[in-house]
């Protein structure tokens, strides 16, 4: 596999930047597995980064389940509008009120605790943090509710 091979796969798999995953194959000497471990630790790092920043601001996202019998609404913040009207930020907000609507967390921390519903081996934590690199923001997940006609 060439490197231009390599670079396009890790960013089909990563949704990182080109020059992010470009760096990440450079310091792992062409190994992909170790770009990707690379690309998450910095992931990691630049979350922490993030954290501490100011998300003034964001989407009011909702998602209906096909019987219309559950739903949920979710505020998703980050630091600037351009960010906010990212699709994929839009997304990210459309994945976690479904998420919420499926597996009805009671508060934020136990919600970035579970098993992302599409991805059970990545929590929404991971999922988050892999958004934050993405997209260069501090990404925070505020207010939420959950509506279901059997409850």
């Amino acid at each position: 596999m060439t490197n231009l091979d390599l670079l396009k796969k890790l960013r089909e798999e990563t949704g990182v930047s080109i020059a992010l995953c470009n760096k990440a194959l450079n310091e792992s000497k062409g190994n992909f597995e170790k770009a990707k471990q690379l690309l998450s630790t910095w992931g990691v790092e630049l979350a922490a980064k993030k954290s501490g920043e100011v998300t003034g601001e964001g989407v009011v996202e909702s998602y209906i389940h096909h019987n219309k019998r559950m739903g949920a609404l979710v505020k998703l913040h980050c630091q600037t509008d351009f960010v906010a009207k990212n699709e994929e930020f839009q997304t990210l907000a459309k994945e976690i009120a479904m998420q919420i609507a499926s597996m009805g967390p009671n508060n934020a921390e136990e919600l970035m605790k579970q098993p992302y519903i599409r991805e059970p081996k990545k929590t929404i934590e991971d999922m988050l943090k892999s958004y934050i690199v993405k997209l260069g923001e501090n990404i925070q997940i505020g207010e939420f509710v959950r509506f279901s006609i059997d409850e």
